[in-house]
């Protein structure tokens, strides 16, 4: 027995405690892109996260040592470009400074843009209302840009031509005329995803010109064509006459437009707005300036009036390195050319620089370009330097968390991270770099370039802000989500699993009891629910402390809500009340992890909202004393119509639970023996369910009707096959049975040769003129051709 000191004056002394092993609370880990597995980092241990890391080397540590960038670049590749995960630790304390790439505004915000802002917002939503950091976010807008400079010439041009109210006969020229360079556009492609989209619209154009050819004067078929042809005709009209397009008004309304609409897709995607909204346009001087300072020392240079990065140079400096991210893409040149843009790409543009690998910092600008005044000349900033001057205006010279899409990566992420890294003359600019894994549509590549994509607006269409969030938390934010039927499927199932329960649980929860009602004894069934439900929490803690792993986090919450279905199922089988208290706190925590990562909004206490953000509460709090009365009437008349036998009445309260109320979004479910449970859910979801359930019963019916025939059917079938038999050829067929038959085919003797007995015979003779009938019917049949 143990025996414990006694202090000086006589009082027992506690023995000492400490924690036992392992039981440390999980730290917060992320994927981060610049780091890789086998290199060693010396970090202050607080929480961690893991980030997605695709290559490179940050070559710095909280103790301030720092090894060569290019000794551990080198020792990076001897080590395989292995992924690794890594303690987050932001530079000042809880404070997390996070920049975010924002889109380029051109066109209708699509899929993939939803890919990355709602992954961002959930990781962003966890960082902030779960661990308790203080993020600060900033996001840009890009809003000069080589494909806006494009397709704002185009609708420019596009709608001079359309004022000006061509003939049909001057409309079929000009689209022969811009046919034919589209076509040895089309002959010279090789990409074969590109080549299908070309193939496509010219077969629009083909479709659109046969009409028009056959009515030239009719002018029936000129809107049609107008519109099937405007991507050839404003590419045709833009080398025509673009470089008469001067106007930098011009060039401000279409991203200003599309602008305008990615907010509201935001908005309605539940995306919180950032903390700071750059947009490129109001940040020129402050460009311009980042370019000179780059120049001055040393790592930019001016060639023919744009301003290059001098890769080589700064990539030689001892206390940098380029391409951390994905230092095996150096000298890629169609990525390259691609984050160039498509108007500085031609050859004098790229024999102005010293190298391929060079990039552009500040470009001059060309007859119908948007430009602004700089040392060099009149000029337009280059992609890459604009994330990097007004992130560095905004976070300084060192960021906590940098976020983009993977194919990001390189160039446009590595050269942000060398022209940062060569304004501040440092080494550490990003901290940590996330990055969002690909967004396919039903297994193929997504391209608004190849005009393969699903705009926002037409997801929203198809599926709620809450379904298409609870879709990206079913898969890791890093890895490729392949957006199909079968993804949205899977998370209608899951919000309606959690819906019911939820609903469950507020149905038991507004059953009448006193205060002392409220704490019962807890059986073995509750305290078993209860060590699950601490045992759940702990793994979805533990889920979101590693890389923030929703996924995992939502299959545990699943098994919870399992164990509680599970549960009230037994009391209720056993005609016993659940635990109310246990049911809420389960309630009130899942609700909770639902807010945080924001598939939820309002202040409803339990479950989702109804009737709209903030209305759930007041409305339920309004409705249900009211839709007790009708339950508890109904309830009664039903039980003296069962009595009385009034089946009128009966079909009057199936009614009201089956077509009345569900248009009011309340559902009714009877159970035998038990109270009514009434459930408050979104009237749209109510009539939805209602028409599922209508076209599940109309499917039935179908199915039923159509076996019903081809049972018919084969059945004729089988009496016409057996209508085609002869009556002497019946029992040939049967030699198990019959081994000898005289001349009309009527067997005389069995199996074993033993002659067949009087009353066999009497039996199969009725038999064989039952058969002979039908195949005289079948050979009148045939006479008549029926």
């Amino acid at each position: 027995m143990k025996t414990f000191c006694l202090s000086g004056k006589g009082k027992r002394l506690l023995p000492p405690w400490s924690p036992p092993t392992g039981s440390e609370p999980p730290k917060l880990k992320l994927y981060n892109s610049l780091t890789r597995n086998k290199v060693r980092h010396v970090y202050v241990l607080y929480f961690r996260l893991f980030f997605c890391v695709s290559g490179g080397l940050r070559s710095w540590c909280a103790a301030g040592v720092r090894a060569s960038a290019r000794t551990a670049r080198q020792r990076l590749l001897e080590d395989g470009l292995v992924s690794r995960r890594e303690v987050f630790v932001p530079q000042n304390g809880k404070r997390v400074l996070w920049y975010c790439c924002g889109p380029t505004v051109y066109d209708a915000s699509h899929m993939g843009h939803a890919r990355s802002y709602i992954s961002f917002d959930i990781l962003r939503r966890i960082l902030m209302n779960y661990f308790r950091y203080d993020v600060f976010y900033c996001m840009n807008i890009t809003d000069i840009d080589d494909k806006i400079i494009r397709r704002a010439r185009q609708n420019y041009l596009l709608e001079q031509y359309r004022q000006k109210k061509p003939t049909a006969s001057q409309i079929l020229k000009d689209v022969l005329t811009s046919r034919e360079p589209f076509q040895a556009k089309l002959a010279e492609t090789t990409d074969p995803d590109k080549k299908q989209m070309l193939e496509k619209l010219d077969s629009a154009v083909s479709a659109a010109l046969g009409p028009l050819q056959g009515a030239v004067e009719s002018g029936t078929s000129d809107a049609v064509l107008l519109e099937e042809a405007k991507d050839l005709l404003s590419d045709w009209l833009d080398s025509q006459f673009g470089s008469q397009v001067t106007e930098n008004s011009i060039f401000s309304l279409l991203p200003k437009y599309w602008e305008g609409e990615y907010h509201k897709d935001m908005e309605a995607l539940n995306v919180l707005p950032p903390d700071v909204l750059t947009r490129v346009s109001e940040y020129v001087p402050e460009i311009v300036d980042f370019v000179k300072k780059i120049v001055d020392n040393g790592y930019g240079y001016e060639s023919n009036g744009s301003v290059y990065f001098d890769t080589a140079k700064f990539d030689s400096s001892h206390n940098h390195s380029y391409a951390k991210l994905v230092p095996e893409a150096v000298g890629d040149q169609k990525a390259l050319e691609e984050g160039e843009g498509d108007l500085s790409i031609s050859a004098d543009r790229l024999s102005e620089k010293r190298s391929q690998n060079d990039f552009a910092l500040w470009k001059a600008s060309k007859p119908g370009e948007p430009s602004w005044e700089s040392p060099w000349g009149k000029g337009r900033p280059g992609w890459h330097i604009e994330c990097s001057a007004m992130a560095g205006s905004i976070l300084g010279e060192s960021m906590d968390i940098h976020g983009g899409g993977f194919d990001l990566r390189f160039p446009h992420h590595d050269n942000e991270l060398a022209q940062s890294e060569a304004y501040f003359e440092n080494d550490h600019w990003v901290r940590y770099f996330l990055h969002t894994g690909h967004l396919t549509i039903a297994g193929c590549k997504m391209s608004k370039s190849l005009k393969n994509f699903i705009t926002i607006k037409d997801a929203l269409a198809k599926n709620t802000a809450r379904q298409l969030r609870l879709a990206f938390l079913m898969h890791s934010w890093k890895d490729t989500l392949d957006y199909s039927n079968n993804t949205m499927e899977s998370a209608i199932q899951y919000e309606k699993f959690l819906n019911e329960f939820f609903l469950n649980v507020k149905d038991i929860l507004r059953t009448p009891t006193d205060i002392t009602g409220q704490f019962e004894k807890w059986e073995a069934a509750e305290i078993d629910l209860n060590k699950s439900f601490y045992g759940k929490r702990s793994a979805v803690h533990e889920a979101l402390c590693d890389n923030i792993d929703t996924r995992t986090a939502l299959e545990e919450m699943r098994a919870l809500v399992s164990h509680s279905n599970s549960y009230m199922a037994s009391r209720k089988s056993a005609r016993l009340m659940p635990n109310r208290t246990l049911l809420q706190t389960i309630a009130v925590y899942l609700t909770d992890m639902l807010k945080t990562f924001g598939a939820i909004e309002g202040t409803e206490a339990i479950g989702f909202p109804v009737g709209g953000n903030g209305e759930s509460a007041d409305l339920e709090s309004t409705v249900m004393p009211y839709l007790r009365v009708l339950s508890d009437f109904r309830e009664g008349v039903r039980k003296i119509a069962r009595e009385q036998k009034v089946t009128d009445i009966l079909k009057l309260c199936d009614s009201v639970r089956d077509e009345t109320l569900p248009d009011l979004g309340v559902r009714l479910e009877d159970h035998e023996g038990l109270p009514t449970v009434m459930k408050l859910v979104d009237r749209e979801t109510l009539l939805k369910e209602k028409e599922e359930k209508r076209k599940v019963l109309e499917e039935e019916k179908r199915r039923k009707k159509e076996d019903a025939a081809r049972k018919k059917q084969e059945q004729e079938m089988a009496k016409l096959a057996k209508m085609k038999i002869p009556p002497s050829e019946m029992f040939r067929s049967e030699l198990d049975k019959y081994s000898a038959f005289d001349d009309k085919g009527f067997p005389t003797h069995d199996s074993e040769g033993k002659e067949i007995s009087k009353g066999q015979i009497k039996k199969l003779r009725k038999l064989y003129e039952v058969q002979e009938k039908l195949y005289n019917d079948y050979l009148q049949m045939s006479q008549n051709g029926s």
